[in-house]
């Protein structure tokens, strides 16, 4: 378990050295990681940290206003890049090559925006897991093996990339951060787009929004998981009053874990399944079905791509 006074003294010194007087643009998401590092980032270098958050329209419901609210405080700079996304994801299916799209994205907006202000560096809250993860093949986080090989940065500041998800957590704690942003549930760097299975849509990642928002809902206050999650996985038959429906299949996926490398199926009662499954069926048109996935990991990844 890591020392967090020492973690937190020597991150800052990193960031610090790294930075060799220049500004820095960092990619704020709004989760625990990106707000580790931008809370070390403030106390490292000040004024000269740039915090960029990229609306990608991939993400979930509500979160963009959240993120402008919860940090007010400080200087964030947000992008709409919601049509660039989608554009450049449509018609692709591969799970691998959604990945990298997006993470090229993702890099060539920082570096437009790091233009605006001169920044020399991208600072990002890649963790312990993501590297394994993509170094082993499993999958290529969009932070990590779905990176670019020409970046137009002088370098990457990565403090955190020696952590698991709970040394970030404790990390977070010593900072004093707020306990929504301790304890927030992971979410995906490439967002909704991997929880639509095969290709992306705009019907697709409306469905997903939605029936993520439901699961959250029924899930997260009760059973308190590690993530929850909904994704679209396929097309399946179904009826809605008199009406044959070749609609869309809803997987709902809880999950108990540390630090995200094993994971646990959340036991959900019956009485709570089946009153989702009637709101996500119900409330979101097109959705035929949903069907709750007990695969721990592994053999399962918890995310769907």
């Amino acid at each position: 378990m890591v020392n967090t006074e020492k973690f937190i003294e020597s991150a800052i010194k990193e960031i610090r050295g790294k930075a060799e007087g220049k500004k820095v643009v960092m990619a704020l998401s709004g989760g625990v990681d990106s707000s580790v590092c931008a809370e070390l980032a403030k106390r490292a270098i000040g004024e000269n940290l740039v915090s960029i958050y990229v609306d990608t329209g991939l993400m979930r419901k509500g979160e963009t206003e959240r993120i402008k609210s919860l940090f007010s405080d400080i200087n964030l700079d947000v992008v709409d890049a919601g049509d660039e996304f989608i554009d450049a994801l449509r018609g692709v299916s591969d799970p691998e090559v959604k990945r990298k799209i997006i993470g090229e994205k993702f890099i060539r907006i920082f570096e437009r925006e790091a233009k605006k202000t001169g920044a020399a560096y991208l600072l990002q809250g890649t963790i312990y897991p993501d590297v394994i993860e993509s170094e082993g093949g499993i999958k290529s986080h969009h932070n990590v093996g779905g990176l670019p090989y020409d970046i137009a940065f002088e370098g990457l500041i990565e403090p955190l990339i020696d952590l698991y998800k709970d040394e970030v957590r404790d990390v977070a704690g010593a900072l004093e951060l707020p306990l929504e942003i301790q304890h927030r549930m992971p979410f995906p760097g490439p967002g909704l787009a991997v929880r639509c299975v095969g290709e992306i849509t705009e019907e697709k990642i409306e469905i997903v929004r939605e029936a993520n928002a439901i699961a959250e809902e029924e899930l997260v206050e009760k059973f308190k998981p590690w993530q929850c999650l909904a994704a679209v996985i396929g097309l399946g038959t179904g009826v809605k009053g008199d009406v044959r429906l070749h609609g869309w299949i809803v997987s709902v996926r809880a999950v108990y874990s540390r630090d995200a490398m094993t994971a646990d199926p959340v036991e959900v009662p019956w009485e709570t399944l089946h009153r989702m499954a009637t709101r996500i069926t119900s409330e979101i048109p097109g959705v035929s079905r949903v069907v709750y996935d007990i695969t721990p990991k592994p053999p399962a990844t918890i995310e769907y791509e």
